[in-house]
């Protein structure tokens, strides 16, 4: 399945950070291409101008919410 958002951080209102598929990043320079679960971490890519780059990465241990594509 394919993640859609994911969300750091243990008070999912108010302290975490989200990220979504698709989001501006970087002040708008970039856009959020890919997050994966990959050798026990989070990862997300971002593009720009057709070259994909990896931007962040999580660990597995840190307080981790997903939400999913669901296509019907």
């Amino acid at each position: 399945m394919d993640i859609r958002k994911i969300s750091i951080g243990a008070d999912y209102k108010s302290g975490a950070m989200h990220y979504i598929v698709g989001q501006d990043v970087l002040g708008g320079s970039h856009q959020i291409h890919l997050i994966q679960h990959q050798d026990d971490a989070y990862k997300i890519w971002i593009i720009k101008n057709d070259e994909v780059v990896l931007w962040k990465e999580f660990k597995s241990t840190m307080p981790i919410s997903l939400e999913y594509n669901i296509n019907f």
